[in-house]
């Protein structure tokens, strides 16, 4: 079971990706007077050493398989190869080639072994040498490449470079990633599907494929039939193991009939396997094969070219057929078993140090679950061997045991069901399996090693708990909680913040809008005074202001609004309407106090005669006796209300003089359009004002009564009384006179109409 002999030394080369041809081999350092590369015919060699997406990286390394060809000599075997690819810019060669056109230059230095062992080693080496002659800037200067070259050939010899027997990434990682897949990705290796693994990463790629098959004991020495399905020559020179030696790990896995043939007829292993070996894989000899692909066109054609996908991007594993997913379904006892070892590992591991456990001790450390794979290995191998014995027994095969030999061996019942019996069912039918029973047909394996399960027995309340805590761990319930709180806090705060903004804004618009109409009404303000001025109407004005002193606030109100010219008018229209406002206000005023009058003479005709003595009229007895009880009752009564309101009606007679003064004289003057055109533009306006006359001087006239009837007149001097008097008796004189003005050209009165009547004509 010796490996093939290496046939010369390691092969240093240099993979230079060219614009316009791709990549090529531009030199090759062997032995002298050999061409490996004519002679093996490795056209696909560039492929492999520049994978798909290296030129992403800085620093990116590929693993794959070479054929060698049979000669007279020898027989045909695998190789293996491992590049480093490295880039750097056109600018900064010292001797930069005519061909280099572009701005940067992209080569890879590939070694190439017959040991699959030295791929570890050679990988730090190979890393160290690239980067130095990268960091010289002048390709056409190899002479590092060369000494790289003859220290390979003498380390390589030494049997102290090859007591590593396992290559590949780190299993903890792997089973923390993969968990309980990872048993599954075990199993399927003995039922030989096709397997694809798919990585953007190239070297994670190749090293958890090694990492995968270097779990079967013994496998990584014997793949000199693993890089072309028509390789089968450990099949043909293997030899029945007839002795055992327990106390030799090597005898006793030689004599349990390992390692299993994983790669043999029909098979191929290809850590990277470029687009280019496509055909070789839809080739209808090959039945099986373990490769990996960094281009997504495969992922495409998954159905067509992988019965197993395993996705490294996404850490998941996918089964297409559904006879392949129902034999590789884990019992309870292989649930319970990879339960377990995901535990181990999971309780000592080290984010610092994921290799090794944090506890620097045996259990979870690489050593440790590659002796648990290869007990569980031993016991299926062993129970597999028991089951073929009762299998022989019930269907009465010529040369089996007998029944009192078989409960010999005091085994309970089948322990291979607890492997799955479909599993089972399926592995008898794989070239590997058949190998096996060929390397241990009548050996007792399960007198070596007792055909039990790891982990036999049924499902119990503690798996189940055990798969709940598990489940509930992956779910990562509490970061999901503590992420779900932390985004909605940033959303609180980001809307509270966008809510303030917003009602500041709004505020601000608001402030905006009143500042602006404030100007807006400054502006009309001062546009209808500078339009009062320009016009020459402010002696209307201040006249206007005399005459409209109601006395009511109703009246005041309404004049102040009539003053307000309209400032959405154009200027002529403006100054026309304040025209004909005033003059509806004059001609309002002066009808009034002719209604008023009117109805005072009425009143008087309709009351009852007074006795006055002789030469003395009825207005000036009317005016001594007022007086008379105004005297007698001075003690019981307050003068100020007297008083305020006697100044009240000498203001209304005061601006009623002005008034009809005004109109006395512009009748004078023949300005009779102008009472026309106010009589016209202010109808409205003036019947508006004498019906709040009207009722103003009938609340007022209400009152004197009143007070007439309480027999509480104010206090008022002898001397107002004598000028009453006076007045009195220039009304009367007035009243024998022929010529009276008209009731609707009169002004208004107040509570003595005697006393404006004489007033009215005497000032005119």
């Amino acid at each position: 079971m010796a490996r093939v002999p290496s046939r010369g030394g390691p092969i240093v080369m240099v993979v230079d990706f060219h614009h316009a041809r791709g990549p090529e081999i531009e030199l090759s350092i062997g032995d002298e007077g050999t061409d490996p590369v004519a002679e093996n015919d490795w056209s696909l060699l560039p492929f492999m050493a520049l994978s798909d997406g290296a030129h992403t990286s800085v620093e990116e390394f590929s693993y794959f398989t070479l054929r060698r060809k049979e000669t007279p000599t020898e027989k045909p075997t695998s190789l293996f190869g491992v590049s480093c690819s490295r880039q750097i810019e056109s600018s900064l060669l010292k001797n930069r080639p005519p061909d280099v056109t572009r701005s940067t230059v992209q080569k890879a230095v590939v070694v190439v072994t017959d040991n699959p062992h030295s791929l570890g080693q050679l990988r730090e080496k190979l890393s160290m040498v690239t980067t130095a002659w990268f960091a010289q800037r002048d390709f056409l200067d190899i002479d590092i490449l060369k000494k790289f070259r003859e220290s390979l050939v003498h380390s390589l010899k030494s049997s102290e470079e090859l007591k590593r027997e396992y290559f590949g990434s780190s299993l903890r990682e792997m089973i923390r990633k993969f968990k309980y897949q990872t048993l599954i990705l075990f199993k399927s290796l003995l039922l030989q599907p096709k397997i694809l693994f798919f990585g953007s990463r190239c070297e994670n790629l190749c090293l958890i494929q090694f990492s995968l098959i270097s779990l079967i004991p013994g496998l990584m020495n014997h793949l000199e039939d693993c890089a072309d399905p028509a390789f089968d020559s450990y099949a043909r020179n293997v030899e029945k193991a007839t002795s055992l030696k327990t106390s030799e790990r090597a005898s006793l896995l030689a004599y349990m009939g390992l390692p299993l043939q994983i790669f043999g007829k029909g098979s191929m292993f290809g850590p990277y396997t470029p687009l280019q070996q496509l055909d070789l894989l839809a080739d209808h000899g090959t039945k099986s094969y373990v490769v990996g692909s960094t281009n997504s066109l495969l992922l495409q054609q998954k159905d067509r070219y992988s019965d197993i996908l395993v996705n490294l991007d996404e850490d998941t594993v996918t089964v297409s057929s559904p006879s392949l997913r129902s034999a590789l379904a884990l019992s309870a006892a292989d649930r319970r078993w990879i339960d377990f070892l995901t535990q181990v590992v999971s309780d000592t591991w080290d984010d610092a140090h994921p290799e090794r456990p944090k506890t620097h001790g045996y259990m979870g450390s690489e050593e440790f679950i590659r002796l648990q794979f290869e007990e569980y290995l031993l016991a299926l191998l062993s129970c597999m061997k028991y089951h073929d014995e009762l299998n022989s027994y019930n269907t009465g095969e010529s040369g089996r045991r007998s029944q009192s030999q078989i409960q010999a061996f005091n085994i309970e019942g089948d322990p291979a069901l607890e492997f799955n019996q479909e599993f089972l069912t399926k592995w008898k039918e794989t070239s590997n399996y058949a190998l096996f029973q060929q390397l241990t047909s009548d050996a007792l394996l399960y007198s070596i090693v007792e055909p039990r399960h790891p982990c036999a027995g049924g499902l119990s309340i503690d798996d189940i708990q055990r798969r709940l805590t598990q489940q509930i761990s992956e779910l990562h319930l509490d970061d999901r909680v503590r992420e779900g709180r932390e985004v909605l806090n940033k959303h609180l705060a980001s809307g509270q913040k966008k809510v303030s903004a917003a009602f500041n804004s709004f505020w601000a618009d608001i402030e905006a809008m009143r500042e602006a109409q404030r100007k807006r009404n400054e502006e009309k303000a001062a546009q209808s005074q500078q339009l009062l001025s320009d016009k020459g109407y402010e002696s209307l004005a201040t006249s206007d202001s005399a005459s409209a002193a109601p006395s009511s606030p109703g009246l005041m109100s309404r004049s102040t609004s009539r003053r307000a010219p309209s400032v959405d008018l154009s200027q002529a229209q403006a100054s026309v309407s304040a025209v004909g406002q005033k003059a509806s206000a004059y001609f309002s005023s002066w009808a009034s106090w002719a209604g008023e009058k009117r109805k005072g003479w009425q009143d008087k005709r309709t009351a009852p005669p007074v006795s006055t003595p002789p030469g003395t009229s009825s207005s000036t007895s009317t005016f001594a006796s007022a007086a008379e009880a105004n005297r007698s009752d001075a003690d019981s009564r307050q003068v100020t209300p007297r008083q305020s309101e006697d100044s009240v009606r000498r203001s209304q007679s005061v601006s009623r003089k002005k008034r009809w003064s005004n109109i006395i004289l512009r009748r004078e003057s023949g300005d009779y359009g102008f009472l026309k055109r106010a009589q016209d533009n202010g109808e409205d306006e003036k019947q508006c004002l004498q019906t709040d006359e009207e009722s103003s001087h009938r609340e007022v006239k209400n009152a004197n009564v009143d007070e007439h009837l309480q027999r509480e007149p104010p206090e008022e001097p002898p001397i107002e009384s004598n000028k009453y008097a006076e007045k009195a008796s220039t009304t009367d004189e007035t009243k024998a006179s022929p010529e009276k003005p008209s009731a609707e050209h009169q002004p208004n009165t107040s509570e003595e109409p005697s006393l404006e009547t004489s007033k009215s004509p005497t000032t005119a």
